[in-house]
């Protein structure tokens, strides 16, 4: 038999199927990275309008924050977040009865002190949801319920320190620090991609408040501040992921 005669063809598709039917764990499952059970660490942002007694007195807010949270394999969320409130429209002043009649507050030097007043606040708690996902993929719409504390409080900037009423404890009687149980609600969508490139999640959220002040006293009022306010934020939430998967079927491949 002559072998230079044996046409290459044959051996070439017979090594081709072959090769295709082999598994190699490098490609294996890719489409399995992102299943099973894991824990989620979110970098949280969002931007809020004030509603109810809120609205008498800040605008809108800005937050940052973070949370983690335990995602199951049938896509039930568990976890806790927090974040950190800050805005520049104050609506009422706690500062009135530091005030000349032209509207300045006096330092200790005798000039008119440059102040400021800021919202600040935050929210922490604990949530629970789940994530519907949309076909064979782990992304769909992402609706979380959750619990936790609102508080919030009239920042008052004094850079030069030259008020000595607005120092040290003497502070605390006019930030106004109110807060409460708070509830909050979360629907938007959320994408958790094979490749764990791209997670991350996007939505609308609703934040109620059942607060109250909680300083003794308040020194422009000349009283301690009673009664009970409900403080409503809605706003945008973005979040970034990383996930760190769990189980033997999320064994990464590269």
């Amino acid at each position: 038999m002559n072998l230079k005669k044996i046409s290459p063809l044959p051996l070439a598709l017979l090594l081709a199927f072959s090769l295709q039917a082999q598994k190699f764990p490098e490609h294996a499952e890719k489409e399995a990275r992102n299943k099973g059970n894991a824990f989620l660490v979110n970098l949280l942002f969002g931007a809020h309008l004030p509603g109810g007694d809120l609205a008498d007195r800040f605008g809108a807010d800005g937050n940052f924050g973070g949370g983690l949270e335990w995602i199951t394999k049938n896509n039930f969320l568990l976890g806790a977040e927090g974040h950190y409130l800050f805005g520049n429209e104050v609506k009422e002043d706690p500062l009135t009865i530091l005030r000349t009649p032209e509207g300045h507050v006096i330092g200790n030097d005798q000039f008119v002190a440059t102040i400021l007043l800021r919202e600040r606040g935050y929210y922490i708690g604990g949530l629970l949801g789940k994530l519907f996902t949309v076909g064979q993929k782990r992304s769909g719409i992402r609706f979380t319920l959750g619990a936790g504390m609102l508080y919030h409080k009239i920042r008052v900037l004094d850079d030069t320190q030259s008020v000595g009423a607005l120092t040290g404890d003497y502070a605390k009687g006019y930030d106004r620090l109110t807060g409460g149980i708070a509830l909050n609600q979360f629907i938007g969508w959320q994408h958790l991609a094979a490749n764990r490139r791209a997670i991350w999640f996007v939505g609308l959220e609703f934040n109620l408040g059942f607060t109250k002040n909680l300083r003794d006293w308040d020194f422009s009022e000349m009283r301690k501040i009673e009664g009970n306010r409900t403080a409503l934020r809605f706003g945008i939430r973005i979040g970034w992921t990383l996930p760190f998967y769990t189980g033997s079927e999320n064994i990464t491949y590269y």
